[in-house]
């Protein structure tokens, strides 16, 4: 029998990356996967390749009324609703004195007003039958970084808001806790790259060598953390933020 057999879990951004390498591990662990992300297509192709029951929907994170009916959709689709993975991010990244008003609200929209209306609307469902799992993705960028002003202040905002539900929805049989991923080897990791006219392995191996156990992260990495913090073995953690950057921030 696999953790999540008899669980729904959505996972938003998750047609590919980190949030197709978390759909792929619950899937395989057997929950029923919903992918949420901006391109329904893309959603639907990504669920189409996943092990167990799962579908793809297409919906804009930062959007009340979209939120709302993706949620539906699921609920009806797959019978419910018992895990939430805030996954869902972009980026656009700049120096202060070149950042736009629109790269600010962008991704301060996805990140978190996209955690806030995705969490409060799986929260209806939770409450009403006490029990819920809510896993947000930081980021070691919440720490600061050059050039991510509106991405590192999206980050660390995550945590005080999975902190303070944690607080407010413990009481109804809810835990909520995030995830703060290091460097990974994704398509966003490699367009950095590519931005900043570097080779993609050249830019992972300078990352490798900036953390203690010498070696980029994957997608699986975060899947196992994301997982173990959505089963039952965690029923008992709340409110906390697990960093999972091979040490890079021990300094």
């Amino acid at each position: 029998m696999g953790r999540f057999d008899g669980r729904v879990a959505i996972i938003t951004g998750a047609a590919r990356g980190i949030g197709f390498g978390t759909a792929t591990r619950f899937s395989e662990e057997g929950a029923a996967v919903a992918i949420i992300d901006l391109d329904e297509t893309a959603a639907a192709e990504a669920a189409s390749r996943l092990p167990g029951r799962a579908i793809g929907v297409g919906a804009d994170v930062s959007d009340a009324g979209s939120v709302d009916a993706a949620i539906a959709r699921v609920v009806e689709e797959l019978g419910g609703v018992h895990i939430l993975v805030n996954n869902a991010g972009i980026t656009r990244d700049n120096l202060l004195f070149k950042m736009t008003e629109q790269d600010w609200d962008l991704v301060i929209g996805v990140h978190l007003k996209g955690a806030f209306l995705m969490t409060q609307a799986a929260q209806k469902h939770f409450t009403a039958q006490k029990y819920g799992k809510v896993v947000n993705i930081s980021s070691t960028s919440a720490l600061g970084n050059r050039g991510q002003a509106n991405y590192s202040a999206a980050k660390m905002g995550i945590q005080g808001f999975t902190r303070t539900l944690g607080i407010e929805l413990g009481p109804f049989g809810i835990n909520v806790n995030a995830v703060a991923p290091g460097f990974i080897a994704t398509e966003m990791t490699d367009a950095t790259a590519a931005r900043l006219k570097m080779d993609v392995e050249e830019f992972r191996r300078l990352n490798a060598e900036h953390n203690p156990v010498r070696r980029v992260g994957e997608p699986d990495d975060i899947a196992a953390a994301v997982t173990f913090l959505a089963s039952d073995e965690a029923s008992y953690i709340t409110g906390q933020t697990l960093y999972v950057d091979g040490g890079a921030t021990l300094g």
